[in-house]
C-alpha cells in the first residue's frame, strides 16, 4: 500500500477528487493524511467525510515561514508517507520543506507562463492559442519544479467561465495521472 499526504488551503474540490476515485481505482494507493494551513478550510470537512486523518496547522500562528514548515515536515515524517501532493496549498514553501519531502503540486497554467496566482486568468488573457495544467515536482523555486505531466487545452471561441472550468477538470484528471505514474 502506497501512502500519500494531501495538503490543502480552501475548498479542496482537487483533495475530494483524489479521495473519491484513488479508492475507486487504485486499491494500492490511499490518502492517509490530509494537511491544511487554513482553520476555515472547506477541505475540511471532506477529510472528515472519507474518514481521513486531518491535521489543521494554523499558518498564522508561526513567526515565520520556516517555522511553520519545520512543523509541516515533522508530522509529514511521522505518517511515513510516499508522496505528498499540494492541491491547492497556497504557501510558499522554503527549503525546511522542499530539502526534506518529496512533493508533487498541480498548478493551472503551462508551466514556465504564469507561475504564482492568478495563473488561470493571466493564461486565458495571454497571447497563446492554449492553456492548461502542469504537475511538477516542487523545488525551492516557485512553480519552478521539474515537470511530471503537462496537459494543454484550446482556448478558442471559449468564455473565461467555460475556460475556467476546462482548466478545474483537467487538474483533477492530471493530478490523479500524475500520483499513479510516480507510485506504480
Amino acid at each position: 500500500m502506497r501512502k500519500i499526504a494531501v495538503l490543502f488551503s480552501g475548498i479542496g474540490s482537487n483533495f475530494e477528487y483524489l479521495a473519491q476515485n484513488l479508492d475507486r481505482d487504485n486499491g494500492d494507493i490511499k490518502i492517509a493524511l490530509a494537511i491544511t494551513n487554513n482553520p476555515k478550510a472547506i477541505g475540511i470537512e471532506i477529510a472528515k467525510k472519507h474518514n481521513i486523518s486531518l491535521e489543521i496547522i494554523n499558518s498564522s500562528e508561526y513567526n515565520n515561514r520556516e517555522e511553520f514548515d519545520a512543523i509541516l515536515v515533522e508530522i509529514i515524517k511521522s505518517h511515513n508517507v510516499d508522496l505528498v501532493v499540494l492541491a491547492g496549498f497556497m504557501r510558499i514553501l522554503t527549503p525546511v520543506f522542499t530539502s526534506n519531502i518529496n512533493a508533487i503540486n498541480l498548478h493551472p497554467s503551462l508551466l514556465p507562463r504564469h507561475k504564482g496566482v492568478d495563473a488561470i486568468k493571466k493564461s486565458y488573457n495571454d497571447e497563446h492559442g492554449d492553456g492548461g495544467v502542469s504537475v511538477h515536482w516542487v523545488n525551492s523555486e516557485l512553480d519552478g519544479g521539474e515537470l511530471i505531466i503537462q496537459k494543454a487545452i484550446s482556448k478558442d471561441d471559449l468564455s473565461f467561465d467555460e475556460y475556467n472550468n476546462n482548466i478545474k477538470e483537467l487538474e483533477k484528471s492530471s493530478l490523479l495521472e500524475a500520483i499513479k505514474k510516480i507510485l506504480k
